[in-house]
């Protein structure tokens, strides 16, 4: 099985501990990673699917760079991908997610990846959006704030936000092909044809 790469913790055991609340959570959403199917259903993760996108501050480290604050974005549709340097999907999902960021930027769409990597890998977050093609913006979740509000279950975990500040959808891990599902998705929220 491919590793999900589930969030790093501060401690073997508190690592020992996510990871079994994250299988006994999700499952099946955690065998995502494996190649089968990793799109959360309309209650997980955390039940945000239908309510208002939690807000978030942080400071874009690569591609556009600067403060990005959530509730700056309404009016555009936003993916936000909770991801790390760690996690083996990630490399996989970044050149679709560039792809679906140089195709809908444009339209209003905003891709933000939010990195939940230790202090001691903050480092390595140019250099890995430089190696997968990653444009949009990167931030460094360093104090896990923004973790906290939105509770990714593995890495990556994305959520998708429409115009008006509610998240719709909800994918948990990563698989090929996955990019079709969220591009119809993206089209929706966008109203394009």
């Amino acid at each position: 099985m491919e590793d999900c790469g589930a969030m790093p913790s501060r401690t073997d055991a508190v690592r020992a501990l996510v990871v079994a609340a994250a299988l006994v959570a999700v499952g099946p959403a955690v065998a995502g990673c494996a190649g089968t199917e990793g799109r959360a259903e309309s209650g997980a993760p955390a039940g945000l699917v239908g309510s208002p996108a939690p807000d978030f501050h942080v400071k874009a480290v690569t591609g556009p760079k600067g403060p990005i604050a959530l509730n700056d974005l309404h009016g555009q549709v936003v993916l936000l991908d909770f991801w790390g340097t760690f996690c083996e999907p990630c490399k996989k999902s970044f050149p679709k997610l560039e792809d679906l960021n140089r195709k809908y930027a444009s339209s209003g769409l905003r891709v933000i990846g939010i990195s939940e990597d230790e202090d001691e890998d903050k480092d390595k977050i140019p250099a890995f959006a430089q190696t997968y093609g990653a444009k949009f913006s990167l931030a460094w979740d360093g104090d896990r704030s923004v973790a906290k509000r939105y509770k990714p279950e593995t890495m990556p975990s994305s959520f998708l936000i429409d115009k008006d500040g509610i998240v719709r959808f909800a994918h948990v891990g990563f698989h090929d092909g996955e990019e079709v599902e969220v591009e119809s998705e993206i089209r929706g929220l966008l109203g394009a044809k």
